[in-house]
């Protein structure tokens, strides 16, 4: 239960988690890595978290929005302060972020638009087919900026259709072993799963550049993995919520990593 006293509201970890869409065992993460830890606890030892660690917190899901890994949203916080100017500018970079991404999507919508016209008025082989196809172009094209997608065009390109094919078969293997671990409970931290996720990212980094633009571009995607997950696995071989459940799997790994 929260709590509030003269001096502010307090917050169980179990409510922070549940109102940020953030799991307790990454709060928990934070607070090993120092990135975020509730200012008290209580005589229990339970973490109470005040008024200036939501403020926090908001900032650290912003700044993870806008693309940047926990290490680059540890420099920023300890290179800035909890004022009102600096909450402006993340508010304001944000927004940005979201208008860019509405007018991205109004974009797409005219185009889908005009696509099925053309569907309706013409014979085309199995057109449910074609329109998964047109759902993954949405989602791709609303997940990543015009500047990242040529970006990750060109990569494909440069390795080459065999290497690009070499790496979806191995990928395939992948997702094989991760849902028999998940089918058997294997913990999410479990040595074995997390040399399958290491994998798995790096078998991803192939197709991103190095630096911070690469950066950017595998946290696009794993968002667009996170919030569609279920939608993709429509396209795969596998049943849908199994991959959807398997991207969940993913990040509880990744977090204990």
């Amino acid at each position: 239960m929260s709590e509030k006293d003269g001096a502010g509201r307090r917050w169980s970890i179990g409510e922070v988690a549940r109102a940020s869409g953030t799991t307790v065992r990454a709060l928990r993460h934070y607070d090993a890595i120092g990135l975020l830890s509730a200012s008290e606890r209580t005589a229990s030892g339970h973490r109470r978290y005040t008024g200036d660690d939501v403020r926090r917190l908001y900032r650290v899901r912003a700044l993870r929005t806008l693309g940047l890994s926990l290490e680059e949203i540890a420099d920023v916080l300890a290179n800035s302060t909890d004022d009102l100017a600096a909450m402006r500018g993340l508010l304001t970079a944000q927004l940005r972020e979201l208008e860019a991404h509405g007018v991205r999507i109004q974009r797409l919508t005219h185009r889908l638009h005009g696509l099925l016209g053309q569907i309706d008025n013409a014979s085309m082989p199995d057109p449910d087919r074609f329109m998964t196809t047109l759902e993954m172009i949405s989602m791709f094209e609303s997940s990543f900026t015009t500047e990242q997608q040529e970006r990750l065009a060109r990569r494909r390109a440069d390795l080459g259709p065999e290497a690009v094919e070499t790496a979806r078969t191995e990928w395939a293997g992948l997702v094989e072993e991760l849902l028999r671990h998940m089918r058997d409970g294997t913990p999410a931290d479990d040595p074995r799963v997390r040399v399958l996720v290491h994998r798995w990212d790096a078998l991803a980094n192939r197709f991103h550049d190095d630096g911070d633009d690469g950066e950017r571009t595998k946290a696009a995607a794993r968002r667009m993995w996170r919030e569609n997950g279920e939608e993709i696995g429509r396209t795969l071989p596998w049943p849908a919520d199994r991959m959807r459940d398997l991207v969940l799997y993913l990040e509880r790994s990744r977090q204990t990593g």
